[in-house]
């Protein structure tokens, strides 16, 4: 199974959630991608549903001439493509927006109607056929990733992708602790609270500005190396211009001391009974 997480790769990727909608933006959206590909990012999430392929496309034409092997590629397709042959028409488009003849990861972007075992019996197919490298899943909650190990086959789920930050800590009680036993990667989207454009004013506690001002860096860059305390996180903030993707860069090296983190567990309590996984 190809492996999301190892200790040499950098445990932050590149988010693509609104980006290629706007033509005056594309050059600089481009730029970006590629410079955090240059300086150590692998990772780039994208899928069908952003920007009704826009965001594909984008990501093809920035790493149209770069070395494939080096790009760990990841998309996503609708429930209602979740199985054939509506699914195999769905990753043949993406990967034509892509110009690549493989993914490195495809994920169901949420649950389906369709039963989970015809879904993984078609993405095992592609695996075999080297169209996908891998599958995995997004969205699903504790009980769900237990379902889906009950299926044969539901074992090759190379990763779950869920919305976690650190004003988002419901997952932690039983999602996170599951996967980590299991040595399944949990794929982090929406690490920085979109920039707290949902208006939750997370960015605005004192804690984390204090902590920022102590390291010298952005509250946001706090939230990601939060996120990615945990190696079996990786965190796919998405970033539309080089000097944000260096920040995001940077972000890795931050390292909180276990008094931080005390500190933020105070001002952004741990779980302490189930909650409805977080969604956007």
């Amino acid at each position: 199974m190809v492996q999301l997480l190892h200790k040499d790769r950098f445990p932050i990727g590149m988010g693509t959630w609104h980006m290629g909608d706007h033509p005056a933006h594309r050059k600089q959206e481009i730029e970006a991608i590629r410079y955090g590909l240059a300086n150590g990012m692998e990772v780039i999430d994208t899928a069908e549903m952003y920007g009704d392929g826009n965001a594909e496309r984008l990501v093809g034409e920035a790493i149209q001439d770069l070395d494939r092997e080096q790009i760990f590629l990841i998309s996503k397709f609708y429930p209602h493509h979740a199985k054939d042959p509506s699914l195999g028409r769905a990753l043949e488009h993406s990967l034509q927006r892509l110009g690549t003849d493989h993914l490195d990861m495809y994920l169901l972007h949420w649950k389906s109607s369709t039963p989970l075992e015809q879904t993984i019996q078609d993405l095992e197919n592609y695996v075999q056929q080297g169209k996908i490298r891998s599958w995995g899943v997004s969205n699903f909650d504790a009980e769900d990733i237990e379902d889906m190990w009950r299926i044969e086959g539901g074992r090759h789920c190379a990763a779950n992708q869920v919305l976690y930050h650190v004003g988002s800590r419901g997952m932690e009680y039983d999602l996170l602790p599951l996967q980590a036993k299991q040595s399944l990667p949990m794929i982090a989207y929406s690490p920085i609270a979109q920039g707290d454009k949902r208006g939750v004013p997370v960015h605005k506690k004192e804690v984390l500005q204090q902590i920022a001002k102590q390291h010298g860096v952005t509250v946001f860059q706090v939230m990601l190396a939060w996120v990615i305390r945990h190696n079996q996180v990786l965190a796919i903030p998405q970033s539309s211009d080089v000097k944000h993707m260096q920040a995001n860069i940077d972000a890795a090296a931050i390292q909180l001391s276990d008094e931080e983190l005390k500190l933020l567990d105070k001002a952004f309590p741990e779980p302490t009974s189930k909650q409805p996984l977080d969604i956007i």
